[in-house]
């Protein structure tokens, strides 16, 4: 099979998932408290929040609803936030969705993942966990906003370098940690890291106007020629997020070619109810509420923004070589009114 039969084969694939649109992941928003204070935060979190935890009962029924429904096996929830382990009732919260045979996944930032916290988890059915780290000690302090953070990380990436459970971490790229990443590789690798996402800052939440933040076209090439080193070196399986497509590096820096899976294979559930694609979402694309929505009938019949983006073939993407491959960006990359915020095709050029 030559190249255009293969880009063939998977935009004919992208259509069919489209339009079955089988879900994949659900993230829950189950608080928006956090114990950190991180300058890139899209979603603005607090040590106190105005908006409150949603109580496990309410989430339940989603669950209950999924699982009968559809094969709770195929389906990952992810408990997300704000900080998940900051909810008292985490643990009950996992039992309750390994129970109905969902798998159990989280996003967390290590200040509260003790070893009789991470047994605790296990035992009650987590199955995946993804943590942040941002460079070495100075730079992810830096940007998390707490001089004891580093150390908790790099003591929760060691403790779970031992385990069974599915786990990765995660780096934002910035201007003040660039420089240092062949050599945060080589201390990744040397604490247990075998698998690591690397993503830049978008224009959303407290990160919008940092200008440390932000890259130039010429860091963003150089962040892509290092993890395509890294994937020819094969000591660590690195890979870029989904920031967008990114033309001749397509391939090179992903498993497989970007396509923004936000309302396909992805839905959120935020703190206050709202039913939208995946929680990099800050923009206004809610679908429905699950205090007055049934879930699955919002899944199956009101994310036709997300599976039929042609609205999106407006301002820079409108006679765009890529839109076929691309189709206007993530989702996450565009305001209210469906302008595009970034484009690193074009940034990279």
């Amino acid at each position: 099979m030559n190249n255009d039969e293969h880009v063939g084969m998977e935009l004919l694939q992208w259509e069919n998932a489209k339009r079955l649109h089988p879900l994949e992941q659900l993230f829950w928003e189950c608080t928006l408290r956090c114990n950190l204070n991180c300058r890139h935060c899209g979603s603005d979190c607090k040590a106190v929040s105005l908006v409150k935890d949603m109580p496990l009962e309410d989430f339940v029924p989603v669950l209950d609803e999924l699982a009968e429904k559809m094969d709770a096996s195929d389906v990952m929830v992810v408990t997300t936030g704000g900080e998940p382990l900051i909810r008292k009732d985490i643990l009950d919260i996992g039992r309750a969705i390994r129970e109905r045979g969902f798998l159990w996944g989280m996003v967390s930032n290590g200040m509260l993942l003790t070893e009789d916290m991470f047994g605790k988890l296990t035992e009650a059915g987590l199955q995946s966990l993804s943590l942040s780290i941002d460079g070495f000690e100075e730079e992810h302090n830096w940007m998390r906003g707490n001089p004891d953070s580093f150390e908790r990380v790099v003591s929760s990436i060691r403790m779970l370098a031992g385990s069974r459970i599915t786990w990765d971490v995660i780096t934002c790229v910035n201007q003040r940690n660039i420089n240092s990443l062949p050599a945060f590789h080589d201390f990744l690798y040397s604490i247990g890291v075998r698998h690591w996402r690397i993503f830049t800052v978008f224009p959303a939440g407290r990160a919008v106007g940092d200008v440390e933040m932000k890259l130039s076209p010429k860091d963003m090439r150089r962040v892509m020629d290092f993890i395509v080193a890294v994937r020819k070196y094969g000591k660590i399986d690195l890979e870029y997020s989904c920031e967008g497509f990114l033309g001749e590096y397509e391939y090179k820096v992903r498993k497989e070619r970007f396509s923004c899976i936000s309302g396909v294979h992805v839905a959120s559930i935020r703190s206050n109810g709202d039913i939208s694609g995946c929680l990099s979402m800050r923009n206004n694309y809610t679908q429905g509420n699950i205090y007055k929505d049934s879930f699955v009938d919002v899944w199956n019949n009101r994310f036709q923004k997300f599976r039929d983006r042609e609205w999106m073939k407006k301002g820079e993407c409108a006679d765009c070589k890529a839109w076929d491959l691309c189709e206007g960006n993530g989702m996450h990359l565009r305001d209210d009114d469906g302008n595009l915020l970034l484009c690193n095709l074009h940034e990279i050029g």
